[in-house]
């Protein structure tokens, strides 16, 4: 369990507090890019429980402002994108995407108060189908290199949702493996063979054909640190003389990286992104390294994250229908076939499990096991990179130099090995097999 002071440091994140200065040193997914067409509405956007707004100029650069017009606090999310800059409907005030004050009309001819405003600013950029911002201070560090923005678009899917509670309890059931066993447990499931989406690796002599892996056994966990954070190895038996071993990571310090339901080669990265310290985004990346998505989502059944959202399941593109308010729509009738009775969703099931926390967890409650080990590593790992940046530090994974900016090993997968094999030697060769597919 932690203390009172050790939450409060992880859960909140607001201006002026230390952990949201620590998420402000990492880039951050704001929006998808679908939601910021070229020509379209400025976006008005809460994040980090900044109020800001997010436009393209009529040459489609991007700038993220402050949402209120320094002048008189009127909304810019509802102004003009004209004349170079975004335009505020009260005075005419006009910015660029830097903050600059190009025009103020109202005053008199031949002012220079313009020179002096400057409206809040933050740096952006747009990759894997997403808008990431740097809200920190100083020069931002270098964008990372992770492989779901070195594909072709075509190869990768962002998406969101809108999760009402607190980013951490969010992120910290991405790895946590002994969930799943029992949350995510279905009729459907227990007929697989693993935790595969997609197609099962295997590494060193190892005969494929009888493989027993039961996917919903309690894993033994190894946990190492790692540059972007931290890498968790799930153990399990696979058979005669074999090893299931299941690799996620914990990317500092609000993602994951999680092997499917991508389908085939490749894996989902998952930020959790505060829009307060109540509620926040989950932004999945999805990559799909073999194939396009396109593709993926015609021939791989167990690939729903990359699925139009049905009416069925979701309100809309970023809520789903079975909600906290809601209770899920719980069917207990369905047990046999679901062991929440809130269908197949896992996204659903995960939803359930943290927000029926409260939208904050009270961490001085909870009593830690054996398997919740990887929890604990990740929570002393970001309370380090808290004190980090504190004493003016760059925490762990802030990219300053290109020779460091080398991700090719933060890779989720799962892999069927000999007994006895170096789980580390297993996570270079697979990290040499796939570097070599980077486009």
């Amino acid at each position: 369990m932690l203390t009172k002071e050790q939450n409060d440091l992880l859960t909140q994140t607001g201006p002026g507090t230390p952990g949201g200065a620590l998420l402000r040193r990492y880039w951050q997914p704001v929006a998808l890019a679908s939601e910021i067409p070229l020509g379209g509405d400025p976006l008005p956007i809460d994040i980090l429980s900044e109020a800001l707004v997010l436009f393209r100029d009529e040459d489609g650069r991007l700038g993220l402002l402050g949402r209120h017009c320094p002048h008189r606090g009127a909304d810019l999310s509802y102004g003009r994108v004209e004349d170079g800059g975004l335009r505020c409907l009260y005075h005419g005030w006009l910015f660029d995407v830097g903050g600059k004050c190009l025009e103020q009309p109202a005053e008199p001819k031949g002012s220079t108060f313009k020179d002096k405003i400057c409206q809040k600013s933050y740096p952006v950029v747009e990759r894997g189908g997403a808008v990431f911002a740097y809200m920190g201070p100083g020069e931002p560090p270098l964008f990372p290199a992770y492989d779901f923005f070195a594909y072709p678009p075509e190869h990768v899917f962002a998406r969101k949702l809108f999760k009402e509670c607190n980013y951490l309890q969010a992120n910290e059931g991405n790895y946590d493996p002994a969930h799943v066993g029992f949350l995510h447990r279905s009729s459907q499931m227990l007929n697989r063979s693993g935790l595969v989406f997609g197609d099962m690796r295997k590494f060193g002599r190892v005969d494929i054909s009888d493989a027993a892996v039961d996917p919903f056994s309690v894993p033994a966990l190894k946990v190492e640190d790692a540059p972007f954070g931290m890498r968790i190895f799930q153990v399990r038996d696979g058979g005669p003389d074999k090893t299931y071993l299941r690799v996620t990571t914990f990317g500092m310090p609000n993602f994951s990286v999680i092997a499917g339901p991508q389908g085939g080669d490749g894996h989902v990265g998952i930020w959790h992104v505060p829009i307060n310290d109540h509620v926040h985004w989950r932004f999945g990346f999805t990559l799909r390294r073999d194939a396009p998505i396109a593709q993926a989502r015609e021939t791989d059944e167990f690939a729903p994250s990359i699925r139009p959202r049905d009416p069925q399941y979701f309100d809309g593109e970023f809520h789903h229908r079975q909600q906290l308010r809601n209770r899920y729509l719980q069917d207990r009738s369905t047990f046999a076939d679901s062991y929440t009775g809130m269908g197949s969703h896992f996204s659903v099931h995960d939803a359930f499990a943290t927000e029926s926390q409260g939208s904050i967890q009270d961490r001085t409650q909870e009593h830690l096991g054996r398997t919740d080990l990887a929890i604990g590593a990740a929570r002393r790992m970001m309370l380090r990179a808290i004190a980090d940046v504190q004493e003016g530090r760059d925490p762990v994974g802030v990219v300053r130099s290109p020779s460091d900016n080398d991700f090719r090993d933060m890779i989720s997968f799962d892999v069927l090995v000999e007994n006895g094999s170096d789980y580390a030697e297993v996570v270079r060769a697979v990290a040499d097999e796939t570097g070599r597919t980077l486009a």
